[in-house]
């Protein structure tokens, strides 16, 4: 009979020590902005009360891209990546980072390089904007711009041909 009054007792002590700990309220108002956020399907909301700031962002599944050979044929004399700009032309200057390609420093301003420029080296000849930095592409060499491949505003990736140039 004993062994039962101290489960019985065990019992009765889990309980008044989950009842002892009491939720504090700013975790009950994010428990509530969370409900809300979840039933109105919202992405971010912010609560600022009694010197309280809280911004809740629901997170985003990250998007993995998929390479797809969109035709031509793959060649083997650059690694089995197919890279057009590569093949029509002898020498190119490559994106050194993944972002978004801009001729000039605002949209409108007139590009840094046009077609048939001379540059010297260490000439800005672009930006790349990447985590809302933008970082200048300078010239390696002193080079002629014969042609500019990639359209202003567009994405470019690590290794994606810029330029076609001829060096001097």
């Amino acid at each position: 009979m004993k062994k039962t009054t101290a489960k019985k007792h065990t019992a009765k002590a889990a309980k008044t020590t989950k009842k002892a700990v009491k939720e504090s309220p700013i975790l009950k108002d994010v428990k509530q902005l969370y409900a809300f956020m979840q039933d109105n399907q919202l992405d971010t909301i912010e609560y600022d009360q009694k010197g309280l700031y809280l911004r809740l962002v629901k997170a985003k599944p990250a998007m993995v891209p998929v390479p797809v050979n969109v035709g031509g044929s793959v060649s083997a004399s650059n690694g089995g990546t197919f890279t057009p700009a590569q093949e029509q032309y002898k020498e190119v200057m490559k994106s050194a980072l993944t972002g978004i390609f801009f001729r000039g420093s605002t949209p409108s301003a007139p590009p840094f390089v046009k077609e048939g420029a001379q540059v010297a080296k260490g000439d800005v000849i672009c930006l790349i904007e990447a985590m809302k930095v933008f970082n200048e592409v300078r010239a390696d060499f002193p080079c002629v711009i014969k042609k500019v491949l990639v359209e202003n505003g567009k994405p470019v990736k690590q290794g994606d041909a810029l330029f076609a140039i001829e060096r001097v």
